[in-house]
């Protein structure tokens, strides 16, 4: 039975509870999937979201408290009707029926109402989404001290799934959008530890050895089951929340007790990466949120990843467990492979094993050997190919800044950071755009704390190596010469008129030349250099303008 919007608000303003509930109910059945609003109501929905505040500062019976916040939680998804909403008295009113704020002297209930509470973080959600009024009044009312306060119950059954979700989608939101919140949980509410409980106790793992985690009701060598959806829709916020908080230490230095924290959440997320959710989608999803937040982790404290003791179906390299490197490889290739938003889906994972290989050499040999094995194909460019390092080095030139970035600073990475050893992979020409925006176009290496380990030539390298073009990283045909013939006078004029061609180009604004200076920076080249290139030689400008015309 459908009811006039006008008719439901006659009803409310009666006072009378039974009539308001079965008005309300027929509106949010109604309205239950309605996320857009006619403007032509708006004034009238203001004016029921006043009347439905009024009501819940009233005592009710459960079932009308519970329609009265069904009707906030549609009326709040509407950007136009959030005023009634947006007081600090509604937001308290909001915060008490979720149970994350006590009034003076009120004593918490012995068995609360759960549906209540999750349809009034259901509303603080929306305003908080919605709304930057509420975002400042959630932060002035201290609503992350009361999540946290539940969050500290993660291990009591009394709080089913879904107020613990809504509790973290509550923190998330706060934490992203507030500043002030984010500091407040990671320093005041020691969110670190508080959070990783939290995704201890939501997965259910047990620990073997002091950083090496497992499935709690597992044996040895059994395959663990996926977690549940709601474990890893719990998991996923948890993590979203961890980033917010963590995203600037990965660079930080920290002492023994936070060290010890860090690595303690990142044999969790190791055992997160090596899970599978109920679903492929989830999966995929999950293990994107595991990497961005390892990135986070301070770099020494990555060594969790290679820490567990080899099992027989471990990925064994240099006697170190390399089941959670080479999954990350995986979850970079299949990105790759995938192509689309590569900024966003790519860069995590692949920022994550280039510091990863920076920090610990067997990491980096392991990387190599799968992305950089012993070149033998020397005739081919190195951009062509179906092989990661094929993939990679075509990256080198992709139309992205950030993208093109990463990945030739990962193959430089793997290749120590040597100037040569990377011309080698990539050739010159790919290579070209990290060397000189690192000043590296005369040669040499970066200093970094790399082992003193040979780079080994396969036989066909060897063979071919006096043959290979270094822009283009591969044996080319050979051309003819189209200086064979020419007097030294005339090579020294071609020279010259190409010298007075950049001239005119560069003095037009059409390019802007450069050169290699003296410190291996890209310097510009402008006219005045051009001009004097020119008068050592025998050119006159008029000479090329009319060859360039």
């Amino acid at each position: 039975m459908k009811m006039d919007l006008n008719a439901i608000i006659e009803k409310m303003e009666t006072g009378d509870q039974d009539a308001a509930l079965i008005a309300l109910q027929t509106y949010n059945k109604e309205k239950s999937q309605c996320f857009t609003f006619e403007t032509c109501q708006q004034e009238d929905r203001q004016h029921l979201a006043e009347l439905v505040l009024g009501y819940l500062e009233r005592e009710l019976q459960p079932s009308c408290q519970l329609a009265c916040l069904e009707t906030i939680r549609i009326l709040s998804r509407d950007k136009s009707c959030l005023g009634p909403f947006s007081s600090r008295s509604a937001l308290e009113t909001l915060a008490h029926h979720a149970a994350i704020t006590r009034r003076e002297g009120e004593l918490a209930p012995g068995s609360p109402d759960l549906d209540r509470i999750v349809e009034a973080l259901k509303c603080l959600c929306n305003m908080v989404l919605n709304s930057p009024t509420a975002q400042e009044l959630g932060a002035e009312l201290q609503l992350m001290v009361g999540l946290a306060e539940r969050l500290k119950q993660c291990r009591e059954p009394q709080w089913n799934h879904e107020v613990r979700f809504f509790d973290l989608r509550l923190t998330f939101m706060l934490t992203a959008l507030r500043m002030d919140v984010r500091t407040q949980l990671q320093q005041d509410l020691r969110g670190l530890s508080l959070l990783t409980e939290a995704l201890d106790a939501m997965l259910g793992v047990c620990w073997p050895d002091t950083y090496e985690v497992a499935r709690d009701g597992v044996t040895d060598g059994e395959e663990p089951p996926p977690f549940s959806r709601p474990q890893t829709e719990c998991a996923m916020e948890i993590l979203k929340i961890l980033f917010n908080i963590t995203f600037d230490t990965n660079h930080r230095q920290v002492d023994e007790e936070e060290a010890a924290m860090y690595r303690h959440l990142g044999a969790i997320l190791r055992h997160c990466l090596m899970s599978s959710a109920d679903c492929e989608d989830r999966t995929e999803e999950f293990h994107s949120h595991t990497c961005n937040l390892l990135g986070n982790l301070p770099l020494p404290c990555l060594d969790v990843l290679i820490l567990p003791k080899v099992q027989p179906d471990s990925i064994e390299y240099m006697g170190v467990n390399m089941d959670a490197v080479n999954m990350l490889l995986e979850l970079m290739e299949k990105r790759l492979d995938r192509g689309k938003k590569l900024k966003e889906t790519l860069l995590p994972s692949l920022n994550l094993l280039t510091e990863s290989s920076r920090i610990h050499r067997q990491t980096r040999k392991f990387l190599r050997s799968k992305v950089l094995p012993p070149l033998r194909d020397v005739n081919t460019r190195p951009e062509v190919g179906n092989t990661l390092r094929n993939k990679l080095v075509r990256l080198m030139t992709h139309i992205d800044t950030d993208v093109k970035h990463c990945a030739a600073e990962f193959l430089f990475v793997l290749c120590k950071e040597s100037v040569s050893r990377f011309i080698k992979y990539t050739g010159y020409g790919n290579a070209a755009g990290l060397l000189a925006a690192r000043g590296l176009m005369h040669g040499g290496s970066r200093p970094g704390h790399y082992s003193e380990d040979e780079d080994s030539e396969t036989e066909e390298y060897k063979e071919a190596k006096d043959q290979i073009n270094p822009v283009t990283g591969r044996v080319e045909a050979e051309q003819p010469n189209p200086m064979e013939g020419m007097t030294d006078e005339q090579k020294e004029y071609e020279a010259m008129k190409l010298v007075s061609m950049f001239d005119k180009l560069s003095r037009a604004n059409m390019i802007q030349p450069v050169a290699v200076g003296t410190d291996g920076q890209m310097t510009n080249i402008y006219p005045e250099d051009f001009r004097r290139l020119s008068q050592q030689g025998h050119i006159t400008q008029q000479d090329s303008d009319s060859d360039v015309e």
